[in-house]
């Protein structure tokens, strides 16, 4: 696998040129490059280490108006670079400066592809042909996102095809986490020249398994560090959620928005009803946590799930899946105990998260979309992110 060697990278400066079709190789964009993170430099090198035997890297794409940075370490977005209203870059995501911090950084999951089974299945258990299996409980009583070493805490081999494309690989081995079967994920971003980031997953098993990966960027379309997002428009297309119990897993059913805080058919700012604990679900999520049931989904058809609108940049980000469901994470556990990529905290309620997903705890839930991947059939699935602005 190649790997591009290190740039530095600006926070002034958006590089405003095409890549997209440019037919480069990673070899041909050794180059300088920028990237907005608030105040501070982010430089390449502090993202050069071995992990677990493997070498870390951080990798650029552009295109036309847009720009992201990408370790292979966890899959994840470190910045994500989109001109607001007054055409000013500005970086939408979360995330540290360099790749210790991402190791250190125990369960924040900035930017990260979670797996082998984002979100929570509950107890830590589930059954497949009868034989039960047991994972790690490492949220309360449940299994989260994969474990204490999911997808997000590895080092994924990365590939950069052209300037505007990463594809990144993890073959998860048999038994990992608990998991039966030896599991190969392919995730390639791509920026397209729409504006957009696009994210393909591509996963087969030679076993019998479960699955259910997802991309955990922390958003907020004012610019990390900005603030609080209880201010930013959601509008979700979703007439159902999956109502959860005291420790967030569903409990089977599916149950309608309608006359809730849950009810962002029309949009609505986060804030406004987020401290409504007369209702309990919010009171079980500390406000949102929710899986949101798209509307008219179908496996393979990218549907809309989300439109979030930023109240002072005008950024307007917009939600498609062949996903049947989205988490809505309102930033309820976020406490100001990490220091971001531009000094400052990652305080309470000051990002916001969109993961597209198979619902949580399917694998003990006969009544939702199967999360069973069979040997020999691959799982491919699409999420994009787009962005414009409202003047």
């Amino acid at each position: 696998m190649k790997f591009l060697s290190a740039v530095l990278f600006s926070v002034t400066v958006l590089s405003l040129t095409s890549c997209g079709d440019s037919g480069q190789t990673g070899e041909a964009a050794e180059k300088d490059s920028t990237a907005a993170a608030g105040t501070k430099t982010i430089d390449a090198k502090a993202f050069e280490q071995t992990i677990d035997g493997k070498q870390t890297k951080l990798f650029t794409l552009k295109n036309k108006n847009i720009e992201a940075t990408i370790t292979n370490y966890g899959a994840r977005v470190v910045t994500l670079t989109v001109p607001d209203k007054d055409g000013k870059p500005t970086n939408v995501v979360l995330g540290y400066d360099n790749v210790q911090s991402y190791a250190d950084g125990g369960d924040t999951y900035f930017g990260a592809v979670v797996g082998r089974y984002g979100n929570r299945i509950a107890k830590g258990k589930f059954k497949l042909d009868g034989k039960e299996y047991s994972l790690v409980t490492n949220n309360g009583p449940n299994h989260l996102h994969g474990g204490t070493k999911g997808f997000s805490r590895v080092v994924w081999d990365a590939e950069q095809p052209n300037d505007s494309s990463l594809v990144l690989t993890y073959v998860s081995p048999d038994g990992e986490e608990g998991y039966p079967g030896a599991l190969t994920a392919k995730v390639t971003y791509t920026l397209t020249s729409a504006e957009e980031l696009k994210i393909d997953y591509d996963i087969s098993t030679d076993k019998k398994t479960v699955f259910n990966l997802t991309n955990h960027s922390y958003f907020n379309l004012n610019g990390q560090g900005s603030g609080t997002i209880n201010n930013h428009l959601l509008q979700l297309n979703a007439d159902n959620c999956t109502p959860v119990d005291s420790t967030l897993i569903p409990f089977g059913k599916i149950e309608t928005v309608a006359n809730t805080p849950l009810d962002f058919r029309t949009a609505q700012t986060i804030g406004s009803r987020i401290n409504d604990t007369a209702n309990i679900q919010m009171k079980y999520g500390k406000g949102y946590d929710h899986n949101f049931v798209i509307n008219n989904s179908k496996p393979g058809v990218l549907t809309k799930a989300a439109e979030v609108t930023a109240d002072q940049s005008g950024i307007v980000m917009t939600v498609s899946t062949t996903e049947p469901g989205v988490q809505f994470y309102g930033g309820n556990f976020m406490n100001g105990s990490h220091t971001l990529g531009n000094g400052t905290k990652d305080d309470y309620r000051t990002a916001f998260c969109l993961e597209t997903q198979h619902y949580p705890n399917s694998p003990n839930t006969p009544s939702f979309p199967t999360a069973v991947l069979e040997p020999g059939k691959n799982y491919q699935t699409t999420t994009v992110y787009a962005f414009s602005v409202k003047k």
